[in-house]
């Protein structure tokens, strides 16, 4: 079992009303209330980031077409590569 830095009650209740969502259409009622409007683009753009890095893309090119600074891309890229794999997790999951 995974034993994460963060682990706290309150994350525990907000991963478990996350997970009672169905549809795309939950989500974006749910993430509209929840987070700004900068909130959920900033976490749409570290997305976009997570898969553009396993495409190979270079950091000059993620950045030119997402707009993430240099600082984002390597936060993201040490994620990907030495975090805890759940970007890795979610890819897989969804390539299939």
């Amino acid at each position: 079992m995974y034993d994460s830095k963060f682990k706290c009650e309150t994350n525990d209740d907000l991963f478990k009303a996350i997970l009672t969502l169905e549809t795309e259409e939950d989500c974006y009622r749910f993430f509209e209330d929840l987070l700004t409007i900068k909130e959920l683009q900033s976490m749409a753009q570290r997305w976009q980031v997570v898969r553009m890095l396993k495409e190979k893309m270079t950091y000059i090119d993620i950045a030119a077409e997402t707009g993430a600074s240099a600082t984002t891309i390597s936060r993201v890229n040490k994620c990907l590569n030495y975090g805890a794999g759940g970007y890795a997790a979610v890819l897989k999951k969804l390539d299939k």
